[in-house]
């Protein structure tokens, strides 16, 4: 299944940046910045010229807050995974967990509306996910639910180091996830299994948290805990080895010791041929980590 490549950018986004250029023009004129002579510079130098305009729409489009928390990373899909399982697959792993999840919407979503979607050329496919509120009002309830799930595919090889604390003191959704997903389920209502194009890591390697967040482009959001462990769930070939990009979830924010100070947030990663849960500092940038993200569907 294709998608088209993604066109976000508006009309009067254009027209509007366009006049700020042209308006430069008229001020580098009216200043007498720019005569008949210098212009037939720029003019004879036109490419230099488009380069530099360039590198200022990128110094000023692109946030620079928080650079220094990024490291290189050869980090990837050791393990096979490169785009998620088929669509049907995936839902019958969640279905054979937890049986009374509706399909349908779910099946349609991919067959009338998926192949029309105009997606980011870094969406790596389509995620069945489990409507919030499905388990619990709860977040962190329905995290356990994943958990639990989760242990029983991997044959009891999961460890969660945040065991007893993940109530709503420790564990909060981010603000950014919370109004995309309010989105996501308003295209598809009334479905128990949602359909979200995703990335599982890479494209947010050797980032931290915070700064992953600060360069999430228009229609992106972190995925949270809860998504990334159903990601896990139907797409067994991802976290095999410990050579696997870990995982981290910009989506959520931990607080380590309930004190209001959510500065963590929670990750999955392999280790000793298991999938373990931790938190770390949003702020620490690692090498072996990306953070998982999703797409506004347009």
């Amino acid at each position: 299944m294709t998608t088209k490549s993604i066109t976000s950018i508006t009309d009067g986004q254009k027209k509007q940046v366009k006049r700020f250029a042209e308006d430069a023009v008229d001020r580098a004129i009216a200043e007498g910045i720019l005569n008949k002579d210098s212009i037939q510079r720029l003019i004879e130098q036109g490419d230099e010229f488009q380069s530099r305009i360039i590198a200022g729409i990128r110094e000023l489009s692109v946030s620079n807050q928080f650079a220094n928390e990024e490291v290189p990373s050869n980090y990837g899909y050791f393990s096979g995974y490169q785009t998620p399982a088929p669509i049907t697959d995936q839902i019958d792993i969640l279905r054979s967990h937890w049986p009374n999840l509706n399909p349908d919407h779910a099946i349609r979503y991919m067959r009338e509306v998926y192949p029309t979607l105009q997606l980011p050329s870094w969406v790596e496919g389509p995620f069945a996910l489990i409507r919030p509120g499905f388990f619990s009002n709860l977040y962190g309830e329905e995290l356990e639910e994943i958990f639990k799930a989760l242990a029983k595919a991997r044959h009891g090889k999961f460890v969660n180091y945040r065991k007893g604390r993940l109530g709503p003191e420790y564990l909060r959704q981010h603000a950014r996830t919370i109004s995309m997903m309010a989105k996501i389920l308003k295209q598809q209502p009334g479905s128990d299994i949602i359909i979200v194009p995703e990335q599982f890591g890479i494209r947010h390697r050797g980032r931290s948290v915070r700064r992953t967040r600060e360069v999430f482009v228009a229609p992106e959001f972190g995925e949270g805990a809860k998504n990334v462990g159903t990601m896990i769930l139907t797409n067994p070939n991802r976290l095999q080895h410990y050579d696997d990009l870990w995982i981290d979830c910009a989506g959520d924010e931990y607080a380590p010791v309930a004190d209001g100070d959510f500065s963590l947030a929670p990750y999955f990663y392999f280790y000793g041929g298991e999938v373990e849960f931790a938190a770390d500092w949003f702020d620490h940038a690692f090498s072996l980590s990306g953070s998982a993200s999703g797409s506004l569907p347009q």
